[in-house]
């Protein structure tokens, strides 16, 4: 059984042992009444990760430690700012399985072993209220760190860490930062205790660390390739660090993780004049099986929130039959083994080979002649190059009569108009206010689309639950208004449509663009 805990922090240099005159200012930070000294501590704790540190490189750590309050295992995943989300669980003499699991999207499957040891002498101070409610902790560590490697190499230090408590408020962690300012108490240069101790017992070298091939490619910051592969870079570590949220069920992460998917092989597919296609065909091809997998549990999500809206917003008198309840059962069955189906893709050898096909583009990138140009010019004829494949679908579904043929052509439509989001996004650093302008615009085309495609889904969605509901002996009265309004709404977005369409395909946008 694991538990998470978001945790907050910031870590200093440790003034002299002899110089305590900055405890006392500590006490006018506003929200802290009194500074109470606890009981010294002993901790020890061993720190795991794969032999090319993957871990480390993506900013996690697994460690497993004994002494204090909570000992057992801790894996730490990076959240915004000076927080870290901390997911423990009960000591044990292995990694416990739930953890693997939530470490495979960073380690890929490579095994964890002991890299450093951790001994820390700990002086803990509370920082309270007048209530007594502790808001904040202050620990002078004395630490003692070993490599677990072959060449068991030694470093020791003190620091000064300031944890928040789960539920303070992030404004007391920034008032005790400016008064320890003021006494010459400066930020520590390591981000934590793992990585000072790689650095200094040498445990983490640059030869070992995963991913340390040269980000540049040899390339300058304007550059084609430089910014292709940085927009690539972040798409990966997005999809990485997404994934022990999805497995756990978090709101929106699906979502989330299924948008880098698209985005990166909407990437490779426009920038295909810098990254060799030849080689990264074959990725587009497993993002677009991954995005596929992670899609049932999406358009479920999608779905339910769709449909229980608009049973909420019907006059009561027009629900008749357990409509409500029907849609519950129906959502409970469906998300289940959409997100079982989630489960079993990121548990499979599948999914971890892809995750090291993304590294290996990222470390070793198949860089094309165009790299090397300037950004503007190759970013701005993929971007141009992908609103004419837009522009075709638009013509066709626009041509059509209402009905399934103009439905699928529609979708089609969605399709490429957000892959010439996605090129946008890619080009914005070198191309500016015109390709952003032009992604708005876009957007405006795709939701527009997103919602007929919604309303395609919803009536085939209704049409089944009212015929079980019709099996049950149920009034099918309800889904039959239902039905009817998604049918309305989705010919109101068609006659929407072409004046969004005009004002997206303005010349204006595309001449900036061509220069």
């Amino acid at each position: 059984m694991v538990q998470s805990m978001r945790e907050t922090e910031r870590k200093y240099e440790v003034p002299s042992s002899a110089d305590t005159s900055w405890l006392p200012e500590l006490k006018r930070v506003d929200g802290v009444a009194k500074v109470v000294e606890r009981s010294p501590e002993e901790l020890d704790a061993v720190y795991y990760d794969t032999d090319d540190l993957r871990l480390a490189a993506s900013s996690a750590v697994l460690r497993r430690r004994t002494g204090g309050a909570d000992a057992g295992w801790h894996l730490k995943l990076p959240l915004s700012g000076d927080s870290r989300e901390e997911i423990s669980s009960p000591l044990t003499d292995t990694v416990p399985d739930a953890l693997l699991d939530l470490t495979a999207s960073r380690t890929r499957g490579a095994e964890l072993k002991p890299v450093v040891r951790i001994r820390s002498t700990r002086e803990v101070r509370h920082l309270v209220d007048t209530d007594g409610t502790l808001r904040a902790e202050l620990c002078v560590d004395t630490v003692r760190a070993e490599s677990l490697r072959a060449d068991g190499r030694h470093a020791a230090w003190n620091e000064m860490e300031v944890e928040l408590a789960e539920d303070a408020d992030p404004a007391l962690l920034k008032a005790v930062d400016k008064k320890l300012r003021k006494k010459g108490i400066a930020r520590a240069h390591s981000p934590s205790k793992l990585a000072r101790a790689l650095d200094e017992t040498a445990a983490g070298t640059t030869s070992t660390r995963a991913g340390s091939a040269d980000d540049s490619a040899g390339l300058a910051e304007d550059r084609a390739g430089a910014q292709v592969l940085a927009y690539v870079r972040e798409q990966v570590r997005v999809l990485t660090a997404l994934d022990p949220a999805v497995r756990r069920n978090r709101p929106d992460a699906v979502h989330q993780m299924r948008v880098a998917c698209r985005r990166l092989r909407s990437c490779l597919r426009s920038y295909r004049s810098v990254l060799d296609h030849e080689a990264t065909d074959a990725v587009r091809d497993e993002l677009k099986w991954l995005a596929g997998e992670l899609g049932a549990e999406r358009d479920q999500e999608v779905l339910m929130e769709r449909l229980s809206g608009e049973i909420d917003a019907l006059p009561q008198e027009l629900v008749l039959g357990p409509v409500a309840a029907r849609l519950r059962v129906w959502n409970v069955v469906d998300s289940t083994e959409s997100h079982l189906r989630t489960l079993e893709a990121l548990g499979s050898r599948r999914y971890l080979a892809l995750l090291d096909s993304l590294a290996a583009l990222t470390e070793r990138p198949p860089l094309r002649a165009k790299a090397a140009k300037n950004a503007d010019r190759v970013m701005g004829r993929a971007v141009l190059k992908e609103y004419g494949r837009l522009a075709g679908r638009m013509r066709t579904a626009l041509e059509l009569s209402p009905g399934p043929e103009r439905d699928v052509a529609l979708h089609e439509a969605r399709k490429a108009a957000k892959k010439v989001r996605y090129a946008t996004e890619v080009a914005r650093p070198a191309l500016g206010k015109p390709a952003k302008d032009l992604g708005k615009r876009i957007k405006a085309v795709q939701q527009v689309l997103g919602d007929h495609q919604d309303s395609v889904v919803a009536r085939a969605a209704v049409r089944d639950l009212a015929v079980a509901a019709q099996t049950a002996g149920e009034a099918g009265f309800t889904w039959g208004l239902l039905y009817g309004s998604e049918q309305a709404r989705a010919l109101s977005r068609e006659q929407e449509l072409p004046a969004v369409w005009e004002h997206a395909s303005a010349a204006r946008a595309r001449e900036k663009l061509g220069r």
